[in-house]
């Protein structure tokens, strides 16, 4: 990992987009072609064998390759010709069949999606850590009441299993978006020179599935040179995940500001430290994901805004999206990785949680007792009278209730056993708990037709 991406990848997605990585998958690709024509009959079978032992990374100046792609303008073109050269060392008659029928853009496509493929599973893991950490916090908090927070101003109560099923409905749906877009995504991208595979002649579409088959990927029903929806689908999933992932980390990191402190990351050595401030202890891991998001809504708008590519082959189109797709990934990745750190240790403070509710005196069950009264008084005229009583509540320092009762307009249609439950946190969560449960179910139920899919 480079210095300069150690808070924008993990070390596992690090390695999976190193030079040693992208190398291995264009060998692949090349590998598999040479056997997928080998088995067909189009080029020998010998001559698939020299280019298969070929294939080694070692074998590789990865240095030249990477300065030889800048003039030729793409990696494509040096990685064919140093793998000629290769073959040629070992069967120079084998040599001449590397490559054979494909275009620089196959090898290039089809390098980032075996790359892709082999990011998936991180992804899901931390999706999974991420999704079973919030099933337990809204299971064990689905009565643990606090404020609701509108505006960044206080609100009538809500539950914190109600507020973490949220983050949890949000972050499944991600991941139901982007395991489709995996779905569609990964494909081999095989259309010769002008995407028609002419140089095989009418057993290119064979070739094409064969050599899906041999790398473990789909085949799609035409080459995709300059169709770029699959892609951008997957990109734009990645997106919107890391945004809801964005909202989560905005959430904890503002209950756990030092006014608040209703919640708190989990601790460990060398994390959240301050280099001057020893008493502070920061949310890194919704700092990590919050950059990630941010970072991320600019590379989505980069790799859509290179979607208007021209005819058969584009001029900088698809020659762009290598760095975006590979920073996409590793952001989302970041993310997951970091918010699913945070979710299975978070510290949950019940206790902080009421004292702030009771701070407010009562006044976020304003909107309740001017429902109560407005059954006889109507809406309106309710509303004055309890907005003229909050507004006494927060001049004297005394509860809302307290004022309520010293006015007549107000007593003779609330008697005291009603003004007395007014504050009552547990008795105006309306369907907090439904809802939660909703969330819960959902993602309980589509997370078994997935399994069931697979």
């Amino acid at each position: 990992m480079r210095l300069m991406e150690s808070l924008a990848t993990t070390p596992q997605l690090a390695e999976l987009f190193s030079d040693e990585s992208v190398l291995k998958a264009m060998l692949q690709f090349e590998t598999a072609l040479a056997r997928a024509e080998a088995g067909l009959s189009i080029v020998p079978s010998a001559a698939a064998d020299a280019i298969a032992n070929a294939a080694q990374t070692g074998s590789f100046d990865v240095a030249a390759l990477a300065q030889a792609a800048l003039r030729a303008g793409t990696l494509g073109v040096p990685l064919v010709k140093a793998l000629t050269e290769q073959v040629r060392a070992r069967d120079a008659g084998a040599a001449g069949y590397v490559h054979w029928g494909a275009t620089s853009q196959d090898v290039v496509d089809t390098a980032m999606v075996l790359i892709l493929k082999r990011a998936r599973p991180f992804l899901v893991n931390d999706l999974t850590r991420l999704e079973n950490a919030l099933v337990g916090i809204s299971e064990r908090h689905a009565h643990t009441v606090m404020l609701g927070r509108t505006l960044l101003q206080p609100a009538p109560p809500v539950t914190f299993g109600l507020k973490a099923a949220g983050w949890l409905g949000a972050i499944h749906r991600g991941r139901h978006r982007l395991e489709a877009a995996f779905e569609h995504t990964l494909i081999v991208q095989f259309g010769g020179a002008a995407g028609t595979l002419a140089a095989l002649g009418d057993r290119g579409p064979a070739v094409g599935r064969l050599l899906a088959e041999e790398l473990g990927l789909g085949c799609p029903e035409a080459p995709w040179h300059t169709h770029r929806d699959r892609l951008a689908e997957l990109v734009c999933a990645c997106g919107i995940l890391t945004g809801s992932l964005g909202k989560m980390a905005r959430d904890i990191s503002l209950l756990a500001q030092g006014e608040i402190v209703e919640v708190a990351e989990p601790t460990g050595p060398g994390r959240g430290g301050s280099s001057t401030m020893p008493q502070k202890q920061n949310p890194i891991g919704c700092v990590v994901t919050l950059a990630a998001a941010n970072r991320v809504q600019g590379l989505v708008a980069g790799f859509l805004s290179a979607m208007g590519q021209e005819h058969e082959r584009s001029a900088g189109g698809w020659q762009s999206e290598w760095p975006t797709l590979a920073a996409v990934i590793q952001t989302t990745g970041v993310a997951l990785a970091s918010m699913a750190e945070v979710a299975e240790g978070l510290k949950v403070d019940e206790k902080r949680m009421r004292t702030n509710l009771e701070a407010a005196r009562g006044a976020v069950f304003s909107e309740k007792a001017m429902m109560l009264l407005g059954r006889a008084l109507g809406r309106d005229v309710a509303r004055k009278l309890v907005e003229d009583a909050t507004r006494k509540s927060t001049e004297q320092g005394r509860r809302l209730e307290e004022v309520l009762s010293e006015m007549p307009e107000v007593t003779c249609h609330l008697d005291p056993a009603t003004l007395g439950q007014l504050e009552d946190p547990e008795k105006y969560l309306g369907a907090a708990e439904t809802f939660r449960t909703n969330l819960l179910s959902s993602a309980e139920s589509e997370g078994s037709r997935g399994k069931k899919k697979e």
